[in-house]
């Protein structure tokens, strides 16, 4: 049997609203009932290291990729870590073969990868599903600015459509 990949896109940040740790321990928990290999990027700080603790929780398989300038961080409990060389080569990992990537409420990075992916979809470069966990309404500006790229033209309304806002993890897991 194949594995089954989701990749998950998050912050590195503890300090955040608990309700987005939160989610992410249910997000890893249903995958991980689901039978899917979470690969994420593979540190113990923040909300990846609350999706390392779960998936060691629930016994899941987790996937982490981490670039070796940022070794410190690496969680010792993943089922497998990938060293990269740069950040660029730790995202292409965190998608191959991923059926779907989930971005989580993050920063910059969260929102770097997430962009990418779907430049990448956009281009035929990845096919997975893409969506984005709009917990307390936190990916409303993005979606606003999808919405002003469209209305201004500058990409086509079905490409702001490549990625799925979700409201809740119910709904997340429904459409996977």
């Amino acid at each position: 049997m194949e594995e089954r990949r989701i990749a998950l896109f998050c912050s590195s940040i503890q300090e955040i609203d608990p309700d987005f740790h939160e989610a992410a321990r249910e997000v890893t928990r249903r995958l991980c009932g689901k039978g899917y290999t979470i690969v994420s990027g593979g540190s113990w700080r923040g909300t990846m290291g609350v999706i390392s603790d779960e998936a060691v929780r629930c016994g899941g398989r987790h996937i982490g990729v981490v670039p070796r300038f940022m070794a410190k961080y690496a969680y010792e409990g993943l089922t497998q870590l990938v060293w990269t060389d740069t950040m660029a080569e730790r995202k292409g990992i965190l998608r191959d073969k991923a059926e779907a990537v989930i971005a989580l409420p993050g920063g910059i990075g969260t929102l770097d990868e997430l962009i990418e992916t779907h430049v990448l979809a956009k281009l035929g470069q990845y096919d997975g599903k893409i969506f984005a966990l709009n917990i307390k309404g936190f990916y409303e500006p993005l979606k606003d600015l999808f919405r002003h790229y469209a209305a201004t033209g500058m990409t086509a309304p079905q490409d702001c459509d490549r990625v799925v806002f979700v409201d809740s993890v119910d709904a997340l897991i429904e459409q996977l």
